[in-house]
């Protein structure tokens, strides 16, 4: 028998209910639930990139009402991207 690590929860990234926190217990990694968040992990780093090239064109002459919507967005993609950070570290963190 070999040494088997053990099952880490992944954190997905999207929330449940109530903006809870949604993880997948699985041994297979390849999986299609395990497939889907990575894509959409990809697909929401590629926006928060966006958004920031964005962001970074329009402040010098934003009005403040732009800014603030901007400024709300910017956030959003700002809590994915730590998300998404916190679910891959712990990945990593059992392969050590």
């Amino acid at each position: 028998m070999g040494t088997e690590l053990p099952q880490v929860p992944r954190l997905l990234p999207w929330s449940g209910p109530e903006g809870k926190p949604c993880y997948l217990v699985s041994d297979d990694h390849g999986g299609p639930v395990s497939r889907l968040a990575d894509a959409t992990e990809s697909i929401q780093l590629g926006m928060g990139t966006e958004l920031l090239a964005h962001a970074h064109s329009m402040l010098p002459d934003s009005p403040p009402g732009e800014l603030r919507f901007l400024a709300e967005r910017l956030t959003e993609a700002l809590l994915v991207a730590l998300r998404v950070a916190e679910s891959r570290g712990r990945r990593l963190d059992h392969l050590n």
